[in-house]
């Protein structure tokens, strides 16, 4: 052969790298994606599991330490440290010796409660310094309505001021006896304080309210004026009379209860009398079996789920803040798809290319990276005085200068959230709009229709998939916001709801609890923050759970609309 010859291809002796097949890529893709879901699993299972666990009982201690003291409480978690030279140096002598030969360098958390008599609710117990522990059986807990919670064994029952019970079964029988009929009677006062007095508080504004506008509009030596006042001092005298008999009521109510009382042992060897009327919950810790102790759960929770808080929110329900959030979050839908949907429909259909179109596009996406705060700010500023400071002047000037609408409300912050949505339904609806097949438009159009009609009735129905997808984004994203709530109408506690059985029944003027909110101010605004710990958990569950099903119902509802319209998907 000759030089000039030309020589076959020689073949790699090496494998094809790995690059060129892309299993490096493959497996980086997939291990990040690996991670993102541990992470997320992780994250979800420690919130169930704190947040499940809250409210379960747990047995009461009795450590006796070195130093002669004895607590009496729940062990509400450990940990492993290691003690400071300080530390050490203030243990017994003992402790030091226990622990120089190789003890525990474990600590607990032990929930003391009875704050009126210690000043604190929890205290750190290193377990080297313990020198006995025990459970005692007749050592109980009690959840009260103010000072947290009582540890103790019962020691009398009282009714009257006189001793009906003088041992700790007798006591806590006649506790189980009669605290039942305390809880009734309690609510009872509950409700007539807040529904009747709430009724007769409104009546009496709404005659104030009307003789000031009479006052306003003809002048007070008007006959107009002189007929409404003598209807208002009828009216004031007959609520005078209703508001007596509720305060008798009232007075009866908290006499009755006022006779049971329960005298408790604490730790220490000195006694307290608890009234029957603060106690909200009550069980011998020690005692309870499987059952009883699922009773206590079921029972917390139901509170939790049911009732007003108290404790500065560290105790008690979040049935105000689960109304406000879901009231909240439905008005901001409602709000932005409409308005989201109707600005999708006019770029994508209507809107020729053009610097105008193309400024609004980047005005769009540039809201979505505008901070939540800087929307509240806004809300602020515009909705709740500009727009509800006229809506005042206008509509309620009766009331000034008390505002009504120009201040923090629900409406308020719905239409602030509506605004920090807006670009996810936009962005959403575009992409949905613009997946419709071009051939259907153009059959449309061929029949006849109308561009209107071709859109309403065949771009629309297809689309609505994926304008259910951009709802569900934005509602998600808007139950979930804090910060432009604390400007326009989350408060720490709100004792009016945004909506009740009293019309207009939707009132858009009230300020509302909210769930976020409610995580925040329990988690960091607190005095107590170990007690708070788990409402946090507790509530971040609940609030997970709420945006949950809501995105499940939104879910399902898109899911029956590309079902049917799927036949003419291609």
């Amino acid at each position: 052969m000759s030089n000039g010859a030309a020589r076959p291809a020689t073949r790699s002796r090496g494998g094809t790298s790995l690059l060129a097949h892309g299993e490096n890529m493959l497996w980086l893709t997939g291990g990040a994606l690996a991670i993102c879901s541990v992470m997320i699993v992780g994250l979800l299972a420690l919130v169930a599991y704190q947040g499940s666990t809250t409210f379960w009982p747990r047995p009461l201690v009795e450590m006796k330490l070195m130093s002669d003291r004895v607590l009496l409480g729940e062990v509400t978690r450990d940990e492993v440290f290691q003690p400071t030279p300080e530390a050490i140096a203030a243990w017994p002598e003992e402790a030091r010796l226990r622990y120089q030969a190789g003890g525990d360098n474990r600590r607990r958390l032990l929930r003391t409660g009875n704050f009126e008599l210690t000043g604190s609710h929890f205290e750190w117990v290193d377990d080297v310094t313990v020198a006995a522990e025990t459970t005692p059986e007749w050592a109980v807990v009690l959840e009260r309505r103010a000072w947290g919670r009582f540890y103790g064994v019962p020691a009398e029952f009282w009714i009257d001021g006189r001793t009906v019970a003088a041992t700790p079964e007798a006591a806590w029988r006649e506790f189980g006896a009669r605290h039942r009929d305390v809880l009734e009677r309690f609510g009872r006062r509950y409700r007539l304080q807040r529904r009747d007095f709430g009724d007769l508080h409104a009546s009496a504004e709404r005659a104030r309210l009307e003789l000031r506008r009479v006052e306003a509009r003809y002048g007070a030596g008007s006959p107009e004026y002189a007929r409404t006042r003598a209807i208002t001092e009828g009216e004031t005298v007959a609520i005078d009379s209703r508001r007596r008999a509720l305060e008798e009521e009232i007075r009866l109510l908290d006499a009755e209860n006022a006779r049971y009382a329960l005298v408790l042992t604490t730790a220490d060897g000195s006694t307290a009398t608890v009234a029957l009327a603060d106690i909200v919950r009550g069980y011998p810790a020690n005692q309870l079996s499987i059952g009883s102790r699922a009773g206590v759960y079921l029972s917390r929770w139901w509170e939790f789920l049911s009732a007003d808080p108290r404790e500065a929110n560290s105790e008690g329900g979040v049935y105000p803040a689960i109304i406000g959030t879901v009231i909240m979050t439905l008005l901001m839908s409602v709000l932005v798809v409409p308005f989201g949907v109707l600005a999708a429909l006019y770029l994508r259909e209507y809107a020729k290319a053009g610097l105008a179109v193309s400024a609004v596009r980047i005005a769009i996406n540039n809201m979505a990276g505008v901070p939540s705060i800087v929307f509240g700010v806004f809300g602020l500023g515009f909705f709740c005085y500009i727009v509800g400071g006229s809506i005042d002047g206008a509509f309620f000037s009766a009331k000034l200068p008390n505002p009504t609408y120009g201040k923090g409300g629900v409406i308020w912050a719905s239409l602030t959230l509506a605004l920090l949505t807006l670009p996810v339904v936009v962005v959403a609806t575009e992409e949905a709009l613009a997946a419709v097949p071009r051939s259907m438009r153009e059959g449309s159009y061929a029949c006849g229709a109308s561009k209107w009609q071709t859109i309403r009735r065949i771009v629309l129905p297809r689309a609505m998939p994926g304008i259910m997808t951009g709802f569900i984004l934005a509602m998600a994203r808007g139950a979930g916001e804090v910060a432009p709530l604390m400007l326009v109408g989350a408060v720490k506690l709100a004792p009016d709801l945004p909506i009740d059985g009293v019309a207009p029944y939707l009132h858009p003027d009230r300020s509302f609890m909210h769930l976020g909110f409610h995580i925040y101010d329990v988690g960091f605004q607190s005095q107590n923050s170990e007690a708070a710990k788990p409402m946090v958990f507790t509530t971040t569950l609940l609030l997970i759970t709420l945006i949950t099903t809501l995105n499940i119902a939104a879910v399902w509802i898109r899911t029956r609309l590309r079902r049917r319209f799927v036949g003419g998907t291609f």
